[in-house]
């Protein structure tokens, strides 16, 4: 009952959100001092906005409140378009790319962080930050039963058994254009038994309990080292970089314009193993993530220095 309540919680405020109407409540409009700052409902996206929270408030003398469950980049993005938030957190090049800008998928990580960046900047006026320091992409895995049982190592040798086999993905991922299901059978020229949408947070319990054989999540997840998955090589690199940045509005960096140093003391300061043992820590020891947030934060002395770096 609580989940149900929770997920028509969730559908509500998008709902809200995207009738372009703002949320009541929003600290970023009750009080034009307070930075709003959204998250997701992912435990990733939930701690990213967390440290990002974390810098502000060691950095500045400004508070910081923290929008969660915000389901979608679209929601996310619309969010930031209405006032009602001033940084995304939790913002991924080949997803904003599709979804955002509309434009076609880029496999070049250097090429797709430029194109959202000057996108950004020319149509909405936000600055898209450097990478934290990893991507968080698309992977389909599979238990270590399975993977020995067909010998599968990378995603083209799934084409001699997927007939065979049940795949749950990701809801979003059906119809997104490009890196899509579509695009996907198409660049590898195989498709599944039987495939099911669900959602994202669901595909790694159906795995391990042998609802499914294969699923799609993300690489960074930290049910992958709960349930000792085997991530699969997109050996015909398929799906584009997913690298993770903070977004802000032209606006806020001008009235704050230390927000820039803050930020940007985050670039490079998180590896893909790093952010899959904090995710480890929210989903698998069910720590709270503003708490992983923290701990992450205090044990690097919140970057002050070149020693910082795990």
């Amino acid at each position: 009952m609580k989940q149900k309540l929770k997920l028509m919680l969730v559908a509500l405020s998008s709902m809200v959100l995207l009738a372009g109407c703002s949320l009541p409540g929003l600290a970023s409009n009750a009080d034009e001092n307070t930075i709003a700052i959204t998250g997701g409902i992912t435990s990733e996206a939930q701690i990213l906005a967390s440290l990002v929270s974390g810098m502000i408030e060691h950095y500045t003398d400004e508070k910081t409140t923290i929008i969660n469950n915000l389901a979608t980049t679209t929601i996310n993005h619309q969010a930031m378009m209405n006032g009602d938030a001033q940084i995304s957190a939790a913002r991924y090049t080949g997803t904003d790319l599709t979804t955002t800008l509309n434009m076609e998928p880029i496999k070049d990580p250097k090429k797709a962080f430029a194109a959202v960046q000057n996108g950004f900047e020319e149509r909405f006026q936000q600055k898209w930050f450097k990478s934290y320091g990893f991507a968080n992409t698309y992977a389909f895995m599979v238990t270590q039963e399975t993977a020995k049982k067909y010998n599968l190592k990378k995603i083209s040798d799934l084409k001699k058994v997927a007939d065979q086999l049940t795949a749950g993905v990701d809801t979003s991922w059906i119809d997104r254009k490009g890196d899509g299901y579509k695009g996907f059978t198409e660049t590898y020229g195989f498709d599944f038994k039987r495939v099911f949408p669900m959602q994202i947070g669901l595909v790694y319990d159906a795995v391990a309990a042998k609802k499914m054989d294969v699923v799609l999540g993300y690489s960074t997840d930290g049910r992958i080292g709960s349930y000792n998955l085997v991530i699969l090589e997109d050996d015909l690199h398929f799906f584009p970089p997913y690298d993770a940045s903070p977004v802000a509005t032209d606006a806020i960096l001008k009235k704050y314009p230390e927000l820039n140093d803050v930020l940007e003391k985050l670039s490079g300061k998180i590896s893909t193993e790093t952010m899959q043992k904090l995710n480890y820590q929210a989903d698998n020891d069910l720590m709270e993530p503003e708490t992983v947030a923290q701990n992450f934060l205090k044990e690097h002395h919140f970057f002050e220095d070149k020693g910082g770096d795990q």
